[in-house]
């Protein structure tokens, strides 16, 4: 679901082989590869969609194929004040939804087809509330532009701590690393804020949700509770593991989280909806439980599930 831009893990990675190319066969200044950084990751929010659908498989879902999904769609676009998105199906196991789009591409929204095996269309309806809560806040661009000073700071260091190795006879190089090694840290910390804003628009996304959606509250938190139960449960190859670390701040539920938000419903042998719900609500936070979360795109799902309890 969405957060953090609509590809805030390949702005990272390929930013950094883009620098560090820059950094080897040429001597850019750093306001040079300053702007080299930003117009790049620009360049890569715009195509960006187009390497999600490659990534995850991604298909449009014709009107035909699936008319009541359509139908929540419409229903829900004109309720939130936006244009419909474009309905994509990702063909992956793990139940989850995501929006992503820019500018020359449009907005999407995607269900996987894990989802639609796992929640009843009540539930899909209000996980597609909460993905057009990013939409009407435009969560993707504002997560995108956050992202790109801290990515900037952090190549600049690295740039910096670089390019003193491979001049070692230029005077002031131990300044140049200790200066590189302070922008590395601030970008860091930066970072730290980031995630907490992250955390904070997925509130604000489900409070969307609850509001466009009758009974919101209800089926967005059985759906969620649906979805981290369904996903513990799933075994997943190493490959499908790396791909969905590139991406799951994309997602409506972070699926590397499952294990822990899913802890208290383990061990439930065929539960109904609310009892996934109410066990997941019994749970005590723990210090390991908030350490975690501080780290994370998405908030601890006892704590997203308390408020929209409180939503009802």
């Amino acid at each position: 679901m969405s957060m953090v831009g609509t590809l805030a893990a390949i702005i990272g990675l390929s930013t950094l082989f883009f620098t560090v190319i820059l950094s080897l066969v040429s001597s850019f200044s750093l306001i040079t590869l300053g702007v080299l950084v930003v117009a790049f990751n620009i360049l890569q929010w715009l195509i960006a969609p187009y390497i999600i659908d490659a990534v995850y498989r991604v298909k449009e879902i014709p009107e035909h194929e699936n008319q009541k999904l359509h139908e929540i769609v419409e229903n829900l676009s004109r309720k939130s004040g936006i244009k419909k998105p474009r309905l994509m199906l990702a063909r992956i196991p793990i139940p989850n939804a995501f929006v992503y789009g820019s500018p020359i591409a449009g907005n999407r929204v995607a269900v996987t087809s894990g989802l639609l095996k796992t929640l009843e269309y009540e539930e899909v309806e209000a996980v597609i509330g909460h993905e057009f809560g990013h939409l009407k806040h435009k969560d993707v661009q504002i997560m995108m532009f956050v992202s790109i000073l801290p990515s900037l700071l952090y190549f600049i260091g690295y740039s910096l701590i670089l390019s003193s190795m491979f001049s070692r006879r230029r005077e002031g190089g131990g300044g140049a690393v200790l200066l590189g090694i302070g922008f590395m840290i601030f970008s860091w910390i930066l970072n730290m804020f980031i995630l907490y804003l992250s955390r904070l628009r997925e509130y604000y996304a489900d409070r969307h949700s609850a509001s466009i959606v009758e009974d919101g509250p209800r089926k967005l938190s059985e759906g969620l509770a649906k979805i981290v139960h369904a996903t513990r449960n799933m075994r997943r190859t190493r490959k499908e593991k790396k791909n969905l670390n590139a991406f799951k701040a994309l997602f409506i539920a972070d699926p590397d989280r499952a294990d822990v938000d899913s802890a208290a419903i383990s061990r439930i042998k065929a539960p109904s909806d609310q009892m996934l719900v109410q066990e997941v609500l019994s749970r005590k936070l723990t210090t390991m439980d908030k350490i975690i979360e501080i780290f994370s795109t998405h908030p601890n799902m006892v704590k997203r599930l308390r408020a929209l309890q409180e939503l009802s």
